[in-house]
């Protein structure tokens, strides 16, 4: 393995630059006497590399099929935990039919298995008194797809040695097998919409009981998440279970400031049990169902709900498989009209990247368009409000090509700032704005800043993301100063870092934002006018 070594010594974001110097170490110890520790079920054997310890497969809960997540048996001896666990079953992943995305993300989908209630550890030391930071990611996917090792930025090395921090990532159950609601068939499963989030908290009363054996400290815990990830974050601030459990939060391109209705979630759980030829008295045997067929009497059951939804008139950023306001562990939208009071007291980061889903990056001929026939595209949606459009686009980021007309994004932009001014409408804990502007060289630059690329960069983790990164030193430059306001964040509520401009605490008076990119910069209400342009055609629709 060759490893980049950071030489402070001046910088383009603020007064530090860096020189990087590469280290040939690839030794590894795993052994009966090395990386032991203690858990509450028994002791687990990790490995050190790099003088990092690192656990992988941890067991943090089982469940039956629908039913809660319960604490693990106990073992006997000392478990193997080097390997990642398995992956909750789910979709054939689409990405793989697009050859550059492929080769952009280069995901790792690991081997699939129900009993998915797995974590992995990155830790600076086991059981040496320190009481390290300890930061518990959720991975993307919306509430569907992925896992905690789907992307070669979530390894947790680089974010755990440069911060002396213990990272957390994890697997939990999604799609149907997380997120059906089969309440309307009695009290057994009564919470079953949101068993998926249930794993979520089960693992982090795991972290609160054990993660001072991995050198962690249990009252200092930040979850970070991105997409679906951010969504599972928005989604655990507004419930009373998970209280005391986490200290700070970050959301990443996936504020979730609406669940699904408990009207269309049961709907979809009677479907399914229709769709699958089941009485209401036998709905026990959907337990044995193979799980392909269930996933597809489940897509079926989406489809049809969705239609009827969408004649009711409701929307949703994502329909199905997602939390739901049961009205016991959700007892409502998260960040709907006003902030959920559990939330008040935690510190927040949220955030978007500046393309998100860029149309240029799947429309290649958006890339090179001129301003005319964009304005002609443009007039099929906006009509006679597109000049409008454009304006407020030149006002938020002048010298705009004609291809950011399509590109840049605005809906990830509107939930996040949404869900920022509920939070300092509650007169609580700060909140702190950023957008991610830095855009990939590779593939021609199609890549821009889309959705996911901030990921690298967070994690610090350029070189095993160079396929989405390039691995240029410009990238090392931005991940050692968003990697380092993480870890600040981590350690005290506040993301401020000497490498960065003063971060000022967001508020809609002034909407201070933090731009990552090449040259990082506080912009102010830069994009007020192009968000209110937004808002206004969403009301006339």
């Amino acid at each position: 393995m060759c490893l980049f070594v950071l030489v402070v010594t001046g910088c383009s974001c603020g007064t530090d630059s860096y020189t990087f110097v590469s280290k040939d170490d690839s030794r590894i110890a795993a052994s009966s006497a090395d990386a032991i520790a203690e858990t509450y079920t028994g002791k687990v054997a990790g490995y050190i590399e790099n003088g990092l310890t690192i656990f992988k497969g941890i067991p943090y809960a089982t469940a039956q099929r629908f039913e809660l997540p319960q604490r693990p048996a106990a073992w006997e001896g000392i478990r193997s935990c080097r390997a990642y666990g398995p992956v909750c079953p789910q979709a054939i992943r689409t990405g793989w039919q697009s050859d550059e995305l492929a080769f952009a993300f280069n995901w790792d989908d690991g081997f699939p298995g129900e009993d998915c209630q797995r974590l992995n550890i990155w830790t600076p030391g086991l059981e040496d008194g320190k009481k390290r930071p300890v930061m518990v990611w959720l991975h993307g996917g919306g509430y569907s797809a992925g896992s905690g090792q789907e992307l070669p930025a979530y390894d947790g090395a680089s974010l755990a040695m440069s911060g002396d921090i213990v990272v957390v990532t994890l697997n939990h159950r999604l799609n149907i097998l997380g997120f059906l609601d089969l309440s309307a068939f009695g009290e057994k499963y009564s919470m079953s919409g949101n068993l998926g989030i249930l794993d979520i908290i089960m693992a982090l009363e795991w972290v609160r009981d054990n993660i001072t054996h991995f050198g962690g400290d249990p009252q200092n815990v930040t979850l970070f998440g991105q997409s679906g990830g951010g969504g599972k974050v928005s989604t655990i601030l507004a419930t009373e279970r998970a209280s005391g459990l986490f200290h700070k939060a970050i959301v990443q391109s996936g504020s979730m400031i609406s669940a699904m209705e408990p009207e269309y979630s049961r709907k979809i759980g009677i479907e399914v049990v229709r769709e699958l030829a089941l009485q209401p008295s036998q709905v026990e045997q959907i337990k044995n169902i193979p799980y392909q067929t269930l996933l597809s009497a489940g897509e079926k059951a989406v489809a049809k709900i969705r239609k009827e939804a969408e004649a009711d008139g409701f929307q949703s950023l994502l329909f199905g498989w997602a939390p739901t306001t049961d009205g016991i562990f959700l007892p409502e939208q998260p960040f709907g009209h006003e902030a959920p009071k559990t939330a008040k007291n935690i510190p927040m980061i949220i955030g978007t990247t500046l393309h998100e889903f860029s149309a240029s990056t799947y429309i290649p001929d958006l890339r090179n368009i001129d301003l005319q026939k964009a304005r002609d595209i443009l007039n099929d949606k906006y009509g006679d409000k597109t000049d409008s459009f454009i304006e407020a686009v030149a006002a938020a980021y002048p010298g705009f090509r004609p291809v950011d007309l399509f590109d840049i994004d605005t809906r990830f932009r509107q939930g996040a700032l949404h869900q920022a001014e509920m939070k300092v409408r509650q007169k609580g804990a700060p909140v702190y704005m950023y957008l991610f502007s830095w855009e990939s060289p590779v593939l021609d630059g199609t890549l821009r800043a889309m959705h996911c690329m901030e990921l690298p960069f967070v994690f610090n983790n350029i070189k095993k993301s160079r396929h989405m990164t390039g691995g240029g030193e410009e990238a090392f430059r931005l991940a050692e100063k968003m990697s380092r306001a993480w870890i600040n964040f981590a350690r005290s509520g506040n993301p401020n870092v000497t490498s960065l401009p003063e971060w000022d605490p967001y508020d809609p008076g002034t909407g201070a934002t933090m731009v990552f990119d090449n040259q990082c910069r506080m912009e102010y209400l830069h994009d007020r006018e192009l968000i209110s342009f937004i808002l206004e055609i969403n009301k006339m629709k």
